[in-house]
């Protein structure tokens, strides 16, 4: 370490940074040592050392590079993240873990001399808007300019919020190496691991660059706030945030929480609404009501599909000049192309893979698409035209409505808001998803996912639901909850209601809890009414929302509930849950019951629960 960076560290004033940077020297090896500040010279020096170490190449584009991940890198490695812990736990789900002794030693020694040749590089990131009381501090240790540019984008630097902590050891550590590298990506993948130590707030990475591993303060940071979060009394979550704007200006704050494939983007990127954040979200109870912001100040976003029509705002940043890292698509002529993208699609060019021509194979057999279909980009979220304009306010938002929304062809109403607060627990954690035909194996599985969170939740699942039904204590304000679903489809398989409708439901919701509009009582919860549904329509739409359309989608089909009802019977009977949760699920079963015996039919039309 030269005496410049050996001074930027001993101006932090912090020992417990100072031991955890010399123990990473130790162990790592490295032949130089590099700490960064929030100065802008640091930054544009972090994006040429990608550039000058050819993890990043510069595309046509001025502002945009590309970055290749390994063919056998491009995904979240679940069988090797894992928990770090000194006993058997059973936290009622499915918990990866390590004994903690076992697995640092492990790793430790994939970690020993990894950066051996290469560039140690300090960051400090603050999680969450700068001199905010909701965001974390992050010391990132890696030795990827790509790792450590890419996180510049997607976070708000924290050198100057580290000087707050007035030597606290109050902040998040992750250590990271690509390991041994050859033509320029991640050699020993099958010494791939990504350990995470909930009592000491660390994480290790080795042996990867795909951002979802060797990117710690993402989802890995997600999982320390989680287990933070549960022990302080507030939420962290898998969820948007997002501005929408209703009559006369107004602007309501909502947050979203929405499995993979289930419209968690499209639903943010709405027409006409604007964003605070795409993934990640702190909530806090401030002054009896409860407030939010976004964790990230970037997207790292699936690029699949992104196309002029279905994403105008993000394509357009996509096609634009400005700051971004495409990672894992098809580049021909130093211009990136995408599975989806609306254009056609040259025959040969680079991507993943190496040299790339159409139908070529792996040596397994199969075909390389011209990119990945999880190719991704890297962006700051400045540079969407729909950016919020409290998106980096230390104070937060004011959240009056939270949406669940999940994937099913034939049973869940597209917007249906709970009785209480307990009853919009309840439906978020029976949010289910089913699989597509692009998802590895059988079309049409339901796969329970609650709130969204299930790959993420790091306590007993127990404490983590009793933690959302107490949260609405000590509120004055409590947010309405809903659940939405997208992909009600007819007998023929098709869709029975477009993207544009997503705007119908979302407005809707909005009139809601600004107290606009009357609702439907109906055993499943509060639905809307269709002269409601077909003034939005009218006025911001520009169709004609008819009775047959509302009456197909917002039928309650008795059978079809009682039958998910059966399934999380299933799922909650093996888990130790809250009583009151319990009595949530019994009393929407009894409620279905009741209304099957009334109406003495299985499908029953929104209209019948108007008769008096």
């Amino acid at each position: 370490m030269d005496k410049i960076s050996q001074q930027k560290l001993e101006e932090l004033n912090n020992k417990y940074v100072k031991e955890k940077v010399e123990e990473a020297i130790k162990l790592c090896k490295p032949a130089k040592v590099t700490v960064m500040t929030d100065a802008k010279e640091d930054i544009a020096y972090l994006r040429s050392l990608a550039i000058n170490n050819e993890e990043e190449k510069k595309l046509k584009m001025e502002g945009h590079t590309i970055h290749f991940d390994g063919y056998y890198d491009q995904g979240r490695d679940k069988p090797h993240t894992k928990y770090l812990l000194f006993k058997d736990v059973d936290w009622g789900l499915g918990v990866n873990y390590i004994e903690k002794d076992e697995g640092l030693k492990e790793i430790y020694s994939f970690l020993d001399g990894s950066m051996a040749g290469k560039e140690m590089l300090v960051k400090f990131f603050s999680l969450g808007p700068i001199n905010s009381i909701f965001s974390l501090k992050a010391l990132q240790i890696t030795d990827s300019a790509y790792v450590a540019h890419s996180e510049d984008l997607l976070y708000r630097q924290g050198y100057e919020e580290f000087k707050n902590l007035n030597g606290s050891s109050d902040f998040f550590f992750f250590l990271h190496s690509s390991g041994r590298l050859k033509n320029g990506v991640s050699t020993d993948i099958d010494k791939r691991r990504i350990y995470i130590d909930l009592e000491e707030n660390e994480v290790y990475s080795v042996n990867n660059q795909y951002a979802g591993n060797s990117l710690g303060l993402k989802k890995l940071a997600f999982r320390l706030a989680i287990n933070k979060a549960q022990n302080e009394g507030w939420l962290a979550e898998h969820m948007f945030i997002m501005g929408v704007h209703g009559i006369k200006n107004r602007v309501t704050y909502f947050t979203g929480a929405f499995p993979s494939g289930c419209g968690k983007t499209s639903t943010a990127m709405i027409p006409g609404q604007t964003i605070v954040g795409d993934d990640i979200a702190y909530l806090k109870k401030i002054n009896s009501k409860v407030m939010a912001v976004n964790v990230e100040s970037g997207i790292f976003g699936i690029i699949r599909n992104v196309n002029p029509e279905d994403d105008p705002l993000i394509y357009r940043a996509l096609t634009s000049p400005g700051e971004l890292i495409f990672s894992n698509v098809l580049i021909n002529d130093n211009i990136p192309y995408w599975l989806g993208m609306g254009k056609d699609i040259p025959n040969m060019g680079v991507n993943h893979s190496g040299e790339w021509v159409n139908g070529k194979k792996d040596k397994d057999g199969n075909i390389i698409n011209c990119s990945h279909k999880n190719a991704r980009f890297t962006i700051r979220l400045n540079a969407l035209e729909n950016i919020d304009s409290k998106a980096d306010d230390p104070a937060g938002v004011p959240i009056k409505g939270i949406i669940y929304g999940g994937r099913d062809s034939d049973t869940t109403v597209p917007i249906v808001e709970s009785i209480t607060w307990e009853h919009g627990v309840f439906l978020g954690a029976i949010v289910e998803s089913e699989t597509t035909s692009a998802t590895i194996g059988a079309e049409g599985v339901r796969k329970h996912n609650p709130m969204a969170n299930l790959d993420f939740i790091s306590v007993p699942f127990m404490t983590y639901i009793k933690n959302h039904l107490k949260f609405k204590n000590d509120l004055k304000e409590i947010p309405k909850i809903y659940a939405v679903n997208y992909f009600l489809k007819d007998e023929n398989g098709n869709f029975l209601t477009g993207k544009t409708y997503n705007k119908l439901w979302i407005l809707w919701a909005e009139g809601r809890v600004n107290g606009d509009y009357e609702a439907i009582e109906t055993p499943i919860g509060q639905i809307p009414k269709y002269e409601d549904l077909k003034g939005i329509a009218k006025r911001e739409l520009k169709i004609d929302y008819t009775e047959e359309e509302y009456v197909k989608v917002f039928s309650l089909k008795i059978t079809k509930y009682l039958k998910k009802m059966e399934r999380m019977i299933k799922i909650f009977g093996n888990i130790d849950m809250p009583v009151n949760f319990n009595e949530e699920l019994k009393s929407q079963i009894l409620r279905l019951q009741k209304t099957r015996e009334k109406y003495g039919r299985e499908i029953i039309s929104p209209f019948n629960f108007l008769e008096k």
